[in-house]
């Protein structure tokens, strides 16, 4: 039976820092899907082209995102992306992240 620990460390950790933009902030969002959830998870990581980025284009006070994927200590998966990059299945990631780390009214 595995340790406590060792589950920790095989847990999937989904951050997106967004930043540039007109005031030049920085914003993070953090998903940690449980186990019941972390299938879904892993097919919205699998579906981003992360070796086919889309063409960029650039233009001031635009975002720049950075998506790292992590299992354990580990990132396993790392993309920067400019806004207009951020489309189809990145724009889904992107989403579900936000929306995850969002506290949730009642």
């Amino acid at each position: 039976m595995p340790q406590p620990d060792t589950v920790d460390d095989e847990r999937i950790v989904i951050i997106v820092v967004r930043s540039g933009g007109i005031a030049g902030l920085s914003r993070q969002w953090r998903a940690e899907p449980d186990a019941d959830d972390e299938p879904r998870w892993r097919d919205l990581v699998e579906r981003c082209p992360w070796d086919r980025m889309p063409p960029a284009t650039t233009g001031a006070d635009r975002y720049q995102w950075r998506i790292e994927v992590h299992r354990g200590a580990a990132a396993v998966r790392q993309a920067k992306l400019g806004e207009t990059q951020v489309e189809g299945p990145w724009r889904t990631l992107v989403d579900e992240v936000r929306e995850a780390a969002a506290p949730h009214r009642r």
